[in-house]
């Protein structure tokens, strides 16, 4: 695509996030970056200091967007916002680590549905993250697991008719196992590697499918199932 090609990276100063910063520029699009701190190689950032209401965040994030937009359109929305935290029903941080889940997966995806509905073009890409754990129960992780089951449930209904999505446009999710990042080595160094999902990887998916090129149905929830450094794309 030309350079007037447009992406909105929700998370763009995460690990995943930077990263498809990174490889988005360098197909020459232009890039607005959304997080708690600027993306230095996005050309537009959203700051995001609304953290305790979500209406208040939503709003926020609308009024910035669209500012930064000046009437144009997005070709994408990645929404790669998120975290991770464990605990079980006995775990005493059990409520706090939810909400923290819930606000950080949940609260981006809808924000992110939101900007779709009134910056996305017709045939474009709202793509959310969920987890292929998420798909069974997460009895050490209770609140992550919700929180993804909530994205995954949002995803089905974007993708229905009279979701409010633009004219033919695609709403998925990718539900990764683990993700290759720095976080994740350092935290879990003793683990297998090779069956995590590198973010290379996914940035190339994702910007294939930005392309409009072998894109799964909307609504649909897409896993990332990497074994021995190979990467399977399994619909849910």
């Amino acid at each position: 695509m030309a350079a007037n090609s447009r992406v909105f990276v929700y998370g763009g100063k995460g690990a995943l996030g930077s990263q498809l910063v990174n490889f988005y520029k360098s197909k020459n699009w232009w890039v607005l970056s959304a997080d708690l701190s600027p993306n230095e190689q996005a050309d537009a950032n959203v700051i995001i200091s609304e953290l305790n209401a979500w209406t208040l965040q939503s709003e926020e994030v609308y009024s910035k967007v669209e500012e930064a937009l000046s009437g144009e359109k997005l070709d994408a929305i990645l929404c790669v916002a998120g975290g991770w935290a464990g605990g079980n029903a006995k775990s005493k941080d059990l409520v706090k680590n939810a909400d923290m889940m819930i606000k950080q997966s949940c609260w981006t995806s809808v924000i992110s549905a939101g900007i779709a509905a009134r910056h996305l073009k017709d045939g474009g890409l709202l793509q959310l993250t969920g987890a292929s754990p998420a798909l069974g129960g997460t009895a050490g992780m209770m609140g992550y697991g919700m929180a993804k089951a909530a994205v995954h449930q949002l995803t089905k209904g974007l993708g229905a008719d009279d979701s409010g999505l633009p004219a033919n446009a695609t709403a998925l999710a990718i539900l990764p196992v683990t993700l290759d990042t720095p976080m994740n080595r350092k935290f879990m160094a003793n683990a297998d590697f090779s069956s995590w999902t590198t973010l290379e990887y996914v940035s190339e998916l994702l910007f294939k499918w930005s392309q409009g090129e072998e894109r799964p149905d909307s609504g649909s929830l897409v896993q990332l199932i990497t074994k021995e450094g190979n990467t399977e794309l399994v619909m849910a």
